[in-house]
Formats: C-alpha cells, sequence, structure tokens
C-alpha cells in the first residue's frame, strides 16, 4: 500500500510546535515538514504478528467498545480496563493512566489525527514528566526499578477507514533519523522526539481496525524495549470514506 506522511527536517537549532497560539483554540504553528510519499505492509491479513517485548507493539482484539463521549464515570471505568489490560497483555504491575486525547479527522477539531512522523516524549520529557506524574522522590525509586510509558489506541464510534496510525519498525531507523521537538503550550512546555526522512524505514499499519480492536505500543522504556516512531497515514481504505476518524489514545506510566 502506499500513504503520505510528514517527516520532520533537521536543523542546527531545536524547532517546536506551538499550541493554542493566541489564545486561539486549535490555533497550531508548526515546524518545518516534508510530505514523503511510503509504502506501508498492511498486517491485516499478514502472518506477521509484532511482539511487545521483542517490537514494542502489540495489537488487540474483541475488546469492549469505548465510552464515548467520556463522563467522569465512564473515564474511571475505562481506566480500570486498560489497568486490567496491560497487566495481562505486558505484565506490567504499577500502572497509571494520566492523559487520554480524543482525535477527530475533522478541520474544526481542536485535536486532529498527528500527522508528523514523531514519538511521544524525548528522554528529558520523560524525566520530567516521571517527576510531575509521581514527585522527585518516587521517580528516582522507578529509575532503580524498570519502568516505561505506554500508549493505548483505539477506534472510537466507527471503523477507521481514512488516515489510520501507521509505524515504523524500530530496527529500520538509525539514531541519526531522530531530533528533539519542543511543544509550546500556553501554560506549559514538554517536548517529544521527531524523525527525519530515510528510506530505509519500514512502515507497518493494520487497516480498517474495529472499535472492538487496539493498539498498546511502546513510547519508552529504560530496560530497552523499544520505542516506536508513529504517524496517521494519508491513505484511503476501500469502504465507506464519509465516517470522520475517530480515536483515543491513552498515555500510560508504568512500573514492571
Amino acid at each position: 500500500m502506499n500513504a503520505s506522511v510528514n517527516y520532520h527536517v533537521k536543523k542546527p537549532f531545536t524547532q517546536a510546535f506551538e499550541f493554542d497560539v493566541d489564545g486561539v483554540d486549535g490555533n497550531l504553528v508548526s515546524p518545518e515538514l516534508v510530505a514523503t510519499s511510503i509504502k506501508v505492509h498492511d498486517l491485516r491479513n499478514s502472518n506477521t504478528s509484532p511482539n511487545f517485548s521483542t517490537h514494542g507493539i502489540t495489537f488487540l482484539e474483541k475488546l469492549g467498545p469505548v465510552p464515548y463521549p467520556f463522563s467522569n464515570k465512564d473515564e474511571q471505568a475505562y481506566n480500570k480496563e486498560i489497568e486490567a489490560m496491560l497487566a495481562s497483555q505486558i505484565n506490567a504491575k504499577d500502572i497509571l493512566v494520566f492523559d487520554h486525547t480524543i482525535r477527530i479527522d475533522d478541520e474544526n477539531a481542536s485535536r486532529r489525527p498527528a500527522r508528523n512522523v514523531h514519538n511521544d516524549y524525548s528522554e528529558k520529557g520523560i524525566k520530567q514528566r516521571l517527576i510531575d506524574l509521581v514527585g522527585k522522590q518516587k521517580a528516582v525509586e522507578y529509575s532503580n526499578g524498570h519502568f516505561g510509558f505506554v500508549n493505548i489506541w483505539r477506534p472510537v464510534e466507527n471503523t477507521i477507514m481514512s488516515s489510520p496510525l501507521g509505524f515504523i519498525c524500530p530496527d529500520s531507523i538509525s539514531p541519526k533519523d531522530w531530533m528533539t521537538i519542543a511543544l509550546i503550550y500556553p501554560d506549559r512546555q514538554g517536548e517529544i522526539l521527531g524523525v527525519a526522512e530515510n528510506p530505509q524505514h519500514r512502515w507497518f499499519y493494520k487497516s480498517k481496525m474495529r472499535v472492538d480492536e487496539g493498539i498498546v505500543f511502546n513510547i519508552y522504556d529504560n530496560k530497552g524495549v523499544p520505542h516506536l516512531a508513529h504517524s496517521a497515514l494519508d491513505m484511503n481504505e476501500n469502504g465507506v470514506e464519509s465516517k470522520t476518524r475517530k480515536s483515543i489514545e491513552s498515555r500510560v506510566l508504568v512500573r514492571y
């Protein structure tokens, strides 16, 4: 399958995404991105089955639907589902769900699918996020053991018929492909990893993901489980493309 993604461009300085600029919700200033055509392997009817401990990703099936829109009660129940899911799927022990982001592929949505090739955190971003979540003393305890950050991605309401989530095989990325990208919000600042184009990258995805399916993928691990560069893919699946792509991603701190 062919798709298009937006790679970052390396610069001699740290670039940034600026969110909600001038106090306007969804107003975004972006660093330079380059639209690039790629080939992407569909896992839907493939014998390939990625393993979390080896590949940093696993695909899930036979899940209950995501409650949407979220009420506080729904969110608490969904967090419990995530805790049980990660305990069984990746043998996580301490599990802290700390963020849910709904993305809707509509020009009026405040959060649309992320179309830049990236990983959710840099090393610096992880250190600060860990302290923010558990405090300095407990952050030391986590760092002395085995911990990580994972992302759970799920379709919401409808089967994903356009802009599915795609990933680069970790063993096809060179260390020089990564770069730090600042995230500047009105009230805080974070940092992610952007990815530069490399023809050696091998992309994969799962087509037509249903509301009973999901993805657990690694975004940081202090013991070497690979993290995955990812992006929404600009491609059209065969089917009813009038259904707007809606998804939820949940970020989770885990200790093994």
